[in-house]
């Protein structure tokens, strides 16, 4: 399964380190919102207006204690269906 065809509810996996890039009010820049292989679950797929082709989604990743932390939007790139190997 694709990452592009999941519905919410659906649990993901961050690809990549999650880093805040300035866009969530509540963290610092540059903090760490999610290391490579950190489950979360998706809770709404959308697109930035000026780019409708490239799908958003918005993900409540899980924190070490595993409470789930804030929304936050990921690109399909940055997510994958199933925890990376190496994590």
């Amino acid at each position: 399964m694709r990452v592009e065809e999941l519905n919410t509810g659906d649990t993901v996996f961050a690809a990549i380190d999650i880093m805040n890039d300035g866009s969530h009010p509540e963290l610092a820049e540059n903090t760490t919102i999610a290391r490579r292989g950190t489950r979360g679950v998706l809770v709404n797929i959308g697109h930035l207006e000026d780019n409708p082709d490239k799908q958003l989604m918005l993900v409540r990743f899980e924190s070490s204690d595993l409470t789930l932390g804030p929304p936050v939007g990921c690109w399909t790139e940055e997510l994958l269906c199933e925890q990376p190997q190496d994590s």
